[in-house]
């Protein structure tokens, strides 16, 4: 029997491949002779990186040291160099919301992404590809594009600060001294469909997770009408919201184009193929409910589950049934462990006890 591992990580715990490797080890325990085929996924957020790297063959790591974190505080950074010269940058490695000291939804910035990205381009990148995800900042990626030598400027010639909110003094850009995008293009993988602006924009939804307060998503949301009224571009277009806007801003100033991660990376991992032969294929990650199914890494394995007609199993550390119709077995973690808090202090254990669990079920009665 051929079974496929392929899950997201466990976002502020595992890795998509310690996920994967846990549930693997456990159905060996069980199911010895079976071919167990592991392919960790991500959807473009944290994990992107290391999905990545084990997709792709000969695929090399670098570190950019010191570049410039979301508070201002310098961070190490890494971005992985495929075989065909595309980049994969990861905002969450430069940029993300568990580097900052602390919350601070108005001065955050993309600077560090850029910074990589720039360094990404020196070593000789022809492509890149940029994973959004994890974002600590709601600039538009103006601090990325500002280190990429976009000039932002206010009404005094001055550049505006750092931080979504400075944007609300934006009088102009100037774009001589900005690079030129790779000449393979830019290609952003987002996890969301929200546009930039309004009710389901970068501000309104996801400005209070980075601990903005309803005034400060007001201004921030101001700050953005100002950006895009300067930058132009489409700001409605789907997607454009994401990881706090950066994917408005590079899809503006560089042409990038912006697919959802989860296809993406799925697509590099040959999911598709590996689904070949297979008799189930499990998936997963932290929280499965109903918007598992859009964008993200569970969505992805059950369609391509689907065209294959493979029966799929849902292991999270908490499952929404109404949201697993279509899922031949569910493993909740949270129910397995007696509590959330049992199973997030020893996650590995269940995930192992869990690749029993579907083992036996594998087995019949």
């Amino acid at each position: 029997m051929k079974v496929v591992i392929a899950p997201d990580s466990f976002k502020g715990g595992l890795a998509a491949a310690q996920v994967a490797g846990a549930l693997a080890e456990g159905w060996r325990e069980v199911r010895g002779a079976d071919e167990v085929v592991e392919i960790p996924l991500a959807d473009g957020g944290e994990g992107t990186l290391d999905a990545m790297d084990v997709a792709v063959a000969d695929a090399r790591r670098h570190t950019v040291t010191a570049v410039t974190g979301p508070d201002g505080r310098p961070v190490d950074a890494e971005y992985l160099l495929l075989p065909d010269d595309t980049a994969v940058v990861e905002l969450a490695s430069s940029s993300g919301l568990p580097l900052m000291g602390e919350p601070d939804p108005l001065g955050a910035t993309t600077r560090g992404m850029g910074e990589v990205m720039r360094a990404a381009l020196d070593a000789g990148a022809r492509r890149l590809l940029v994973g959004l995800g994890g974002s600590s900042s709601t600039d538009g990626a103006a601090g990325a594009l500002s280190a990429l030598g976009l000039l932002l400027l206010d009404d005094d010639g001055a550049p505006v600060p750092d931080g979504g909110a400075g944007l609300a003094r934006l009088a102009r850009v100037e774009r001589d001294g900005l690079l030129d995008p790779p000449s393979g293009g830019v290609e952003c993988l987002t996890d969301v469909d929200n546009p930039l602006l309004g009710p389901r924009g970068a501000a309104t939804v996801f400005g209070p997770q980075k601990g903005a307060s309803p005034e400060q998503v007001d201004l921030l949301e101001r700050a953005l009408t100002r950006f895009a009224e300067v930058l132009g571009g489409d700001p409605a277009a789907p997607g454009a919201g994401a990881a706090g806007g950066t994917a408005y801003g590079l899809a503006t100033v560089w042409g990038a184009r912006l697919e959802p991660g989860s296809a993406a990376i799925s697509r590099a991992a040959r999911l598709r193929d590996a689904l070949g032969g297979a008799s189930l294929v499990v998936t997963g990650e932290g929280d499965f409910d109903a918007t598992s199914r859009q964008g993200k890494v569970p969505g992805a394995v059950l369609g391509a589950a689907t065209d294959a007609d493979v029966p799929v199993a849902v292991v999270a550390g908490r499952v929404d049934r109404s949201a697993a119709s279509g899922v031949t077995f569910v493993v909740d973690l949270s129910t397995l462990a007696g509590s959330a808090e049992r199973s997030r202090e020893e996650p590995l254990l269940y995930l192992t006890e869990a690749g029993r669990i579907l083992a036996r079920y594998a087995e019949g009665p």
